[in-house]
């Protein structure tokens, strides 16, 4: 009888674990040769550091604009509860955060308000593809809709 214990609850744990996906966990540098980044403007952060415990995420981005160094870092829930982070210029960002159908992907909405401009919505994918970090990033706005797929390599 313990062994049959011992076997059904490795098997809920396995379970447990394979049912969250993958850890994107670590810093990652971006390769600008392996990505297909906006020909005008990229919104591609050079570096990404993400920190995933649990049913959390922490998504840190290293970014330049205009000759200035930027950081900005988001944290997000797994279970696609809303979550509220700050933005560019203090604008707040609303975001929800789910794992794909088959829990290989990770996909991030968030949407922001940008004053008489409207609004914008973005949709990132994170996935793992061989030893390389994939976002899959699309945007619509008033300004026009851009989409980047950014590679980075795990540094």
């Amino acid at each position: 009888m313990k062994k049959l214990l011992l076997i059904f609850a490795a098997v809920m744990f396995s379970s447990a674990i394979f049912a969250q996906g993958p850890d994107f966990s670590g810093a990652w540098k971006l390769n600008d040769s392996k990505s297909t980044l906006g020909a005008e403007f990229s919104m591609a952060p050079k570096e990404v550091i993400i920190a995933q415990t649990g049913n959390d995420i922490s998504v840190e981005k290293h970014s330049e604009f205009q000759g200035q160094a930027m950081v900005n870092t988001d944290k997000y829930t797994l279970d696609g509860k809303e979550c509220t982070n700050t933005a560019f210029q203090d604008m707040q960002k609303k975001s929800t955060c789910v794992w794909s159908d088959d829990k290989t992907s990770l996909k991030v909405v968030s949407k922001m308000s940008i004053g008489d401009g409207g609004d914008i919505t973005i949709n990132e994918v994170y996935k793992l593809d061989g030893g390389n970090l994939v976002i899959e990033s699309t945007s619509s706005s008033s300004f026009g809709d851009m989409s980047e797929k950014m590679v980075f390599d795990k540094k």
